[in-house]
């Protein structure tokens, strides 16, 4: 009978240090496993050439470094490039990484599906499998950013160079329902013996666990994100169901109370905008009234079509004119540029499925895009 191999993507600092101890080895050889694996990218023991040969003898026959299989690997137009990576049980997500000037954003899905269930969401549309595993939420991150260091850096710059400056827990899944794990993945980002990204660079989104929002800021310090979209709970049980369970003044009182808020660690709103549905001036005004006292910057979001999708994106000049007004009331309220519409890899377009879509649907699919967004 075969031992399964203990896959170390899984562990957190003081977990590997446990191990190493169960190997009879001292806690410094856990400093130097995390060093090889999270800073080099070494997934073969025989390269981890200060470790004791005795030690590495023993993880050979013992453990693995593990990350999701890559599926399929796409790059847009615009540099945004897309993972479909496989997560085992039948199950895949997608992972993206978005460069940009001075930086580069991995956005990082935490399940295999999701069960909130936004109507403009595409994820929501295949229903929830599983939640992921720890090895399986930073394995994305091992990954994505070994492979981007095969290529030149985010300026152009020499291969080799660390390509992720920031996290963003956005992609597929509600992560404060994977609480747990997406909480070991996060502190594992953010060890100084691992990648070792600040906790401000490393924001979490939720579409509203109330529950679990203060208690993910006390016990990791990263930033929060809010996944908004309406200011009246009657809309927002349409778009975002679980406003149902915890509706909108319990979520701001919840963002209120996030640890460490100020204007120097302000919580993102991200606000989608749907045509003739959640883009009037009234209800930016009632966004500014809903957000008031809360250190907050506020992302408009262009709608991102995905196949089979109801809602329009609101015209440039409407999301313009609601962007000028939360200026003026004093928000910072950037719109968000859609990157990666042309490979489904655009906020909201992620889904499993998207990179099994038969080619004829595929090519009406980016004709339709085509011939809606072409002038952006």
């Amino acid at each position: 009978m075969t031992t399964a191999l203990t896959n170390l993507l899984d562990m957190d600092p003081a977990q590997l240090v446990a191990y190493c101890g169960e190997l009879g080895e001292k806690p410094f050889r856990a400093k130097q496993l995390q060093r090889w694996i999270h800073q080099f990218g070494v997934s073969d023991f025989d390269q981890m050439t200060d470790l004791a040969k005795s030690l590495r003898d023993k993880l050979k026959t013992r453990a693995e470094v593990r990350a999701p299989a890559i599926i399929s690997d796409h790059t847009s137009t615009d540099g945004t490039r897309k993972w479909l990576v496989d997560v085992g049980q039948g199950n895949a997500v997608e992972t993206v990484f978005i460069p940009e000037e001075n930086r580069g954003t991995l956005c990082v899905s935490t399940q295999a599906g999701c069960a909130v269930n936004c109507r403009f969401c595409s994820t929501g549309k295949q229903g929830f499998n599983r939640n992921l595993t720890v090895a399986e939420i930073i394995g994305q991150l091992w990954m994505a950013e070994f492979e981007l260091r095969k290529t030149k850096g985010i300026e152009g710059g020499p291969k080799g160079e660390r390509q992720i400056t920031n996290v963003v827990m956005m992609g597929m899944g509600e992560p404060l329902y994977n609480f747990d794990h997406v909480k070991t993945a996060m502190l594992i980002a953010s060890d100084g013996d691992g990648l070792s990204l600040s906790k401000r660079r490393i924001t979490l989104s939720t579409s509203g666990v109330v529950p679990e929002i203060v208690r993910i800021g006390e016990e990791t310090g990263v930033m929060l994100a809010i996944s908004l979209h309406a200011v009246r709970d009657d809309l927002r049980d349409l778009l975002v169901p679980i406003n149902k369970k915890y509706p909108l003044k319990e979520l701001i009182a919840a963002c209120k109370a996030y640890p460490g808020l100020s204007n120097a660690r302000r919580i993102t709103f991200e606000y989608v905008m749907l045509k003739g549905v959640n883009d009037s001036l009234e209800d930016a005004r009632d966004l500014v009234k809903l957000l008031k006292g809360i250190p907050a910057k506020i992302n408009l979001i262009p709608f991102n079509p995905w196949p089979g999708s109801k809602y329009e994106c609101s015209d440039w000049e409407t999301i313009e004119k609601f962007a000028d007004f939360i200026n003026d009331a004093g928000y910072a309220s950037p719109i968000r540029t859609p990157r990666g519409r042309d490979i489904l890899a655009a906020c909201g377009q992620l889904k499993s499925e998207s990179e099994r879509m038969k080619k004829t649907d595929r090519l009406a699919f980016e004709a339709m895009m085509i011939a809606n967004h072409g002038e952006e």
